[in-house]
């Protein structure tokens, strides 16, 4: 028989969202996170239980009789849990300090609302909210930030790969992104022929990212013996956009796709094109953008309620997003 000590609690919370909306990709929207791993979640659950758990038919997913009859029993212990976030919640001492260090253009794109939606509920509380760099990891570790949102990269000779985190920071995926070029609409690059030759023949303006001149674009291209023009560098994703869209020259940008939403909003005239690169290629340049905090958090009113308002913010804005794009 298994013991209960062996099931990971938090497969429930999949299991319940999984009965609420009768399908993986619902399931995974309600939660923020991607069908990858509620799948995943899904198939530990049916290991532990030894049963199917759901069927899929042309509706979505038919519970099977076990996960009604879990469902009924489970009815009060999610009660009981949702009472105890309720109150960690609340234990937030008056005066606290909110101290975070988060990636920008997502910051200004997604979680815009999130200093004042601390100060509503915490009037008395100090919000402090600064752009990451390199010395974020620091301050993260040495407390002072309580949390931090940034990119990890998944290239293999990348410096910034989640499994090169200090063992004692602790992290979740809020979403995968892939670089993607920004360029204006008028760009003469446009009038040719979209490939890897013609995109390294064009200047392009860089990001200093984590104190390093390179990143895994430029890894992979020097894997293959190839290597971009990189005449300007500059700090942030933000200022990479704001020359990209000028018309004084023919400078392009790579940028995470998530920065389409900030230059529909600020650069009108700039679109994102993939990179021409191979599927096999481009792979390897996806980035994990994550929350991350000191394992001494991790049972901290303050960062457990931070890191849930930042994914409800988060899916509310992405969903918005979606649906504007998504508009007859």
């Amino acid at each position: 028989m298994r013991r209960l000590s062996e099931l990971d609690l938090n497969l429930l919370v999949v299991f319940k969202h999984l009965m609420q909306t009768r399908s993986v990709a619902g399931a995974a929207q309600k939660l923020c996170v991607t069908p990858s791993t509620v799948s995943k979640a899904l198939a530990k659950l049916r290991d532990w239980f030894d049963d199917p758990l759901f069927i899929r038919v042309r509706q979505g997913l038919q519970p099977t009789q076990l996960s009604l009859t879990l469902e009924e029993e489970l009815k009060a212990w999610f009660q009981l849990t949702d009472s105890i976030v309720a109150l960690n919640s609340e234990a937030i001492p008056d005066g606290a300090r909110f101290n975070l260090v988060l990636e920008s253009p997502f910051y200004i794109s997604f979680l815009s609302e999130l200093p004042m939606t601390i100060y509503q509920k915490y009037p008395h509380s100090v919000v402090k909210v600064l752009d990451w760099d390199h010395h974020s990891l620091n301050d993260i570790v040495n407390g002072d930030a309580d949390l931090g949102f940034c990119a990890r990269e998944t290239h293999g000779r990348s410096r910034a790969k989640v499994n090169r985190l200090p063992y004692y920071l602790d992290h979740e995926v809020l979403f995968t992104d892939r670089p993607v070029v920004f360029l204006r609409r008028d760009h003469p690059l446009l009038a040719q022929r979209w490939s890897l030759d013609n995109f390294l023949a064009c200047p392009q303006v860089s990001m200093v990212w984590e104190a390093s001149d390179s990143w895994a674009l430029d890894s992979l291209l020097e894997d293959e013996g190839l290597c971009r023009q990189v005449p300007i560098m500059v700090a942030s994703f933000e200022q990479a956009l704001h020359i990209a869209s000028q018309t004084s020259h023919e400078l392009i940008a790579v940028a995470p796709s998530y920065c389409a939403d900030y230059a529909a909003r600020h650069h009108a005239n700039l679109i994102a094109m993939p990179l021409p690169l191979t599927e096999a290629l481009y792979q390897q340049l996806e980035i994990a953008f994550i929350l991350l905090w000191h394992k001494r958090h991790n049972h901290d009113a303050k960062v457990m309620w931070l890191r849930n308002e930042i994914r409800r913010l988060y899916g509310e804005a992405s969903m918005g997003t979606y649906r504007a794009e998504h508009q007859p």
